[in-house]
């Protein structure tokens, strides 16, 4: 895996040298045919074809931000922390996120509770705050480039964390399971990950699938909230979408919006049972717009051929309304049908994986093709 300034360096050809990168072409003076249905798609880094993007090819003229940030630049929290850079509307951000462990968990010996820092959950790399960019408008992030910034990951369980144990939300009777962690290693093509049951006696490999764990604003009121937490702001979301190729969409809330992005993820099951996923560092290549006047009250994400929302909460099944409420009202606005006749058509054309269930806040993903959806008539 290269080094941080290496990637940095060789942007926009990724950490493997095998990411496409976006066209270069003359800035064109409609927008639209920037953000179009168009263009090469992009490809993940070791998961093969991306999404089709909506951003068919970055403007020559963007500003690029090219920052490594030290540990102590890194934050933890949405909402509540200083900007670290300001950024106008329509800039490239080429940087590095540590793993959600803070970097701190290295192999299956170390434990998170004995070698972490208290309160040091996954570490943002930000805030950045967005030049003009205020309450009721969008902040679309558009994801040209995630790679594994390292050649291991991690993975953990920790007691009072996971789908299938006792929490202090869910409280049993019962002996916990034992802080556990396993390190995976990456084999010498970037596509694999592996690791070893406690024992040495088994072994299993898993396809990497990189995306970004957490992406978010900071939260509406000048609240802060822990970078454990997703929200209608973004956060820790734990969306496999969130991913090259896709555009993530958030509603700005404050003044600047402070956007912040972490939590490196080489792959993950749907769920997140126990709590974590294949924790990495990671190279992160983005390219930042501002829609002015326009509200996005639950994270969206897009491309060519697919509308996503997010939707966060608890129980489980009210995260999944926040989702398919989001979804068939887009529905409703994009073909001009009625609420009804849109809520059918969400009833039979939409999947909804269960993203994690493992947070405070639960997660889940309803997508719809945008092929399916019937035109205005």
């Amino acid at each position: 895996m290269p080094s941080r300034r290496q990637f940095l360096a060789a942007a926009p050809f990724g950490a493997a040298g095998v990411l496409a990168a976006c066209r270069t072409v003359a800035d064109s003076a409609d927008d639209s045919a920037r953000v179009a249905q168009a263009g090469a798609a992009l490809q993940s880094t070791v998961a093969g074809a991306s999404p089709r993007p909506l951003l068919a090819s970055v403007p020559s003229s963007a500003p690029v931000l090219r920052w490594i940030p030290q540990h102590a630049d890194l934050v933890y929290t949405f909402g509540g922390a200083a900007a670290k850079k300001r950024i106008t509307p329509g800039t490239r951000i080429i940087t590095w996120t540590e793993d959600c462990f803070d970097g701190a968990v290295k192999t299956a010996a170390d434990l998170p509770s004995k070698v972490m820092a208290a309160g040091h959950d996954n570490p943002q790399t930000g805030p950045f705050h967005i030049e003009g960019a205020e309450p009721g408008d969008t902040v679309a992030v558009h994801i040209l480039g995630c790679s594994p910034a390292r050649d291991y990951a991690v993975s953990n369980f920790s007691p009072e964390f996971g789908a299938l144990v006792g929490t202090t939300q869910t409280a049993m009777l019962a002996a916990d399971l034992p802080e556990t962690t396993w390190r995976y290693d990456l084999d010498a093509t970037g596509k694999l990950a592996r690791t070893s049951s406690a024992d040495g006696k088994h072994s299993w490999n898993v396809p990497l699938a990189p995306f970004l764990g957490c992406i978010g604003v900071a939260p509406a009121g000048g609240e802060v909230r822990t970078t454990i937490v997703p929200g209608n702001f973004g956060g820790n979301m734990d969306c496999t979408e969130v991913r090259a190729g896709n555009t993530v969409y958030l509603g700005v809330n404050m003044p600047g919006a402070l956007l912040s992005f972490g939590d490196g993820h080489y792959a993950m099951g749907d769920g997140e049972i126990m709590g974590a996923a294949i924790e990495g560092a990671m190279n992160v290549d983005v390219y930042v717009e501002l829609i002015k006047r326009s509200a996005t009250p639950v994270p969206r994400i897009e491309n060519a051929d697919e509308i996503m929302f997010v939707g966060s909460g608890r129980p489980l099944e009210d995260a999944a309304r926040v989702a398919f409420k989001s979804m068939v009202e887009w529905v409703q606005h994009a073909s001009g049908m009625s609420l009804l006749d849109s809520y059918q058509f969400v009833s039979q054309n939409a999947r909804a994986p269960i993203i994690q269930l493992v947070d405070p806040e639960y997660t889940v993903l309803v997508k719809v093709e945008k092929a399916r959806v019937p035109r205005r008539g």
